[in-house]
């Protein structure tokens, strides 16, 4: 039987500050204890099993003697955004940071965009998702400019009204621009985030897309197809990695299409890697410092985690982990530089500690999958 490895990361679940946090704004960052706190703490039976309390002193997520591998993964490159971090899960160290535009993107850049689309813009400065529509959304209706704003990390987010333009014209207007972001303006992604409703009562709807730029260099999910080995990606995973080294993309705008997507390949999937992500303790919850809303959707999740233990079968390998944090007790609204947690049930796993680079997630899979490392890749394995 083929083997298959299953790597699902937690968006935004951040286990930690790293030493160069506070160059970021992020001193003293530690995502999931700060949720746990605010929140009065945490029910997670089925994480707590695996050992997420022997990672950090997160609040009703005691410490067990029988964990699983478990530990912390730290990003080795700059930045702190989910592109980057997912690259780094799969090897790809970006050599220097992407581009972020606090005080919104200068002129040659609209009139870039302007030249490319024939659209016009208004906002244009860094703002919070759900409140740019609320503040600029009636003015967008009336004149039709679309909203363009970004966020402290290397974004440009374009917002607009299906009235105006509906979600595929987004899409595609989106993916005009992709090209146009390029040299100096490289962003990490272009984002379409269309919306519908009436004043007062603005609201983002599921048609969100990611239009990333390439990664730089070869990943292990390159390595993996390259030998044969089929990459299942489910939710934005595709988008983060410019459909490169992606056999079969599983769409999924939120959680549970996307643990829907993750559960049915475990059933069903004879061999390879699925590789996960659940936006919405990112999207949802931690952009909006929601802690209520942040810990019911890892409730959600302990217990999808709980029915996909059953399912996994004796060559078969689950990571969870995560791509960067977003503390609630900031004072902004953004990322934050964190580790990322790891934990990993496999056969033999032995209950060890692990730290070590993010590339190790990757290392690990490829080893699992194909029984020995990618040349020229960084990272070790665990397995």
């Amino acid at each position: 039987m083929a083997r298959r490895a299953f790597v699902v990361v937690l968006d935004a679940c951040g286990a930690g500050e790293l030493p160069d946090s506070g160059d970021y704004g992020d001193a003293g960052a530690d995502t999931l204890v700060h949720v746990a706190r605010a929140a009065g703490g945490l029910d997670l039976p089925t994480l707590g099993a695996l050992g997420l309390g022997n990672i950090r002193p997160i609040d009703g997520v005691p410490p067990t003697a029988t964990p699983a591998l478990h530990g912390r993964v730290r990003p080795v490159g700059p930045g702190k955004d989910s592109t980057t971090g997912h690259w780094e899960l799969m090897g790809v160290v970006p050599p220097a940071p992407l581009p972020v535009y606090p005080d919104g993107f200068p002129p040659e850049v609209l009139e870039a965009a302007t030249a490319a689309t024939g659209q016009r813009w208004c906002c244009n400065r860094p703002f919070s998702g759900t409140a740019v529509i609320d503040d600029f959304g009636a003015h967008h209706l009336r004149t039709g400019e679309l909203i363009l704003y970004t966020s402290q990390d290397s974004v440009m987010q374009i917002a607009a009204h299906d009235d105006v333009l509906d979600e595929a014209a987004l899409h595609a207007l989106c993916a005009t621009l992709r090209p146009v972001m390029n040299g100096e303006h490289a962003v990490g992604r272009v984002i379409a985030r269309p919306f519908t409703g009436v004043e007062g009562a603005f609201a983002r709807t599921q048609g969100r897309r990611d239009f990333a730029i390439a990664p730089p260099s070869r990943s292990y999910l390159d390595a993996l197809t390259d030998a044969g080995v089929p990459v299942h990606a489910v939710g934005k995973v595709d988008d983060l990695f410019a459909h490169r080294g992606i056999t079969c993309k599983h769409a999924a705008a939120a959680n549970a299409p996307a643990i829907e997507h993750t559960t049915r390949l475990l059933r069903e999937l004879e061999g390879g890697l699925v590789f996960t992500n659940l936006i919405e303790t990112d999207q949802l919850y931690g952009h909006r410092k929601d802690v209520r809303g942040f810990a019911a959707a890892l409730g959600l999740i302990d217990a999808a985690v709980a029915r996909w233990l059953t399912l996994l079968g004796e060559e078969d390998l689950l990571i969870l982990t995560a791509d960067h944090g977003v503390d609630p007790d900031t004072r902004h609204y953004d990322h934050t530089r964190e580790h990322a947690f790891l934990l990993a049930r496999f056969p033999r796993d032995g209950g060890r500690a692990w730290d070590g680079p993010m590339a190790d997630v990757g290392a690990s899979a490829h080893a699992w999958l194909t029984g020995g490392p990618a040349d020229g890749l960084p990272g070790t394995s665990f397995v």
